[in-house]
């Protein structure tokens, strides 16, 4: 981020590293299938190409991506990855009784590019903002997977979708890896919780919140799961920076579309990747350790990756972290997804805590009044209430 000249790192590397999609059902039609879409099927190898005014709109920049086949052969992908930017509404806005109303629009840049794994779509979207939010989005679309059942036949792990055809109940479960570097490497991960302060002399009418930051310093502490009567997150912090206010520099991990895994702690499918285990992995930095459920999950066992590496109990305090995070849908299958499925969106975010001394989206110009119809009016030639231009619309 250029913070007024000052060029502050974020982060080193934001990548998906394994995606886990188990049917819950244990018919014979599902009982086998648990899809790993990275470590088995490879994300990058089911890119598929973008085209203009289809997946992308606005001022585009494509990457091409070359890869290698099944014989170690290269092959390119045309349009691999969109980069573009977008308007999002509003970004900062009030208004004063006296001056009038302020209001800045938001623009974002966003790095996208679409998969298809055999029936599914998911496209994926990284969004940088201008007050220095990072967004992740995912979206599932496609065709679901369905089975037949005999006339009289019951559905249990499923949703009837059409005549005797029922949709099997399943997961997705995607594990992001970060390797966030905020003012440096060097940082620590806090659990950050609201606590609520007991009534009493200090606290009469039992109104005040307190908030509780604990540093976790083992791989042991960092494995981590959320609280819902604590609102927890996590704060990736620089404590060796402080900042023009004296507070140490952190992002803070806003964590959502968090998926339990549901499991047997026996279950043998489980037991292929434990990384869904936990919400949050902390673990330091190792060019070797990438793929949380080992990096031959076709061909290894049980308890590779992340469970393997965590047993030594590292030290995660003030070093090189990287956070594992595991995000994705629990996809109760409905009629309404069926014969294509709209897309189901889930995302998380990484937000600046302290990172800036106010809000860095000051000096974002406001938009003139008659550069665009959303700030126009009837006389301009636009339809009242629309925002669109009337031989637009």
């Amino acid at each position: 981020y250029n913070d007024n000249g000052n060029v502050r790192k974020i982060a080193h590397r934001l990548s998906f590293a394994e995606m886990m999609v188990p049917y819950r059902d244990h018919c014979e039609d599902h009982y086998r299938r648990t899809a790993f879409d990275i470590g088995e099927w490879g994300l990058g190898f089911m890119t598929t190409s973008l085209a203009l005014g289809c997946d992308c709109l606005g001022e585009i920049r494509y990457l091409d991506a070359t890869l290698h086949d099944s014989k170690g052969e290269p092959y390119d992908i045309a349009n691999a990855i969109c980069i573009h930017e977008e308007d999002n509404a509003v970004l900062w806005k009030h208004v004063d009784h006296h001056a009038g109303a302020e209001v800045r629009r938001m623009r974002r840049l966003t790095v996208s590019f679409h998969v298809t794994v055999a029936n599914y779509e998911y496209l994926t979207y990284w969004r940088f903002y201008e007050d220095g939010n990072i967004e992740c989005e995912v979206r599932a679309t496609g065709i679901m997977v369905v089975s037949h059942f005999p006339e009289g036949g019951s559905h249990p792990h499923g949703t009837l979708v059409d005549e005797r055809t029922y949709a099997p109940f399943h997961q997705h479960f995607i594990v992001a890896r970060m390797d966030l570097d905020v003012d440096g490497e060097n940082n620590t991960v806090y659990r950050s919780e609201t606590q609520m302060v007991p009534t009493g002399p200090d606290n009469p009418y039992g109104l005040s919140l307190r908030q509780v930051n604990t540093p976790l310093r083992t791989e042991s502490e960092g494995k981590q799961d959320p609280d819902y009567a604590t609102q927890r997150s996590w704060k990736v912090v620089n404590d060796n920076v402080k900042t023009g206010i004296g507070v140490s520099p952190a992002y803070k991990l806003v964590a959502s579309a968090n998926v339990p895994a549901m499991f047997d702690p026996a279950s043998p499918i489980l037991d292929r990747c434990r990384a869904i285990e936990h919400t949050l992995w902390v673990t330091p930095n190792d060019r070797e350790e990438r793929w949380p459920a080992g990096e031959f999950v076709n061909q290894g066992g049980g308890g590779m990756g992340l469970p393997a590496w965590t047993a030594a109990n590292r030290s995660i305090e003030n070093t090189d972290v990287v956070l594992w995070y595991t995000f994705g849908i629990h996809h109760i299958t409905r009629p309404e997804d069926w014969p294509i499925m709209p897309a189901d969106t889930v995302s998380f975010w990484l937000k600046p805590f302290g990172f800036f001394d106010r809000n860095p989206s000051l000096d974002v110009a406001p938009t003139p009044a008659k550069s665009s119809s959303c700030c126009s009016t009837e006389s301009d030639g636009v339809a009242a209430g629309s925002g669109c231009p009337q031989e637009e619309k």
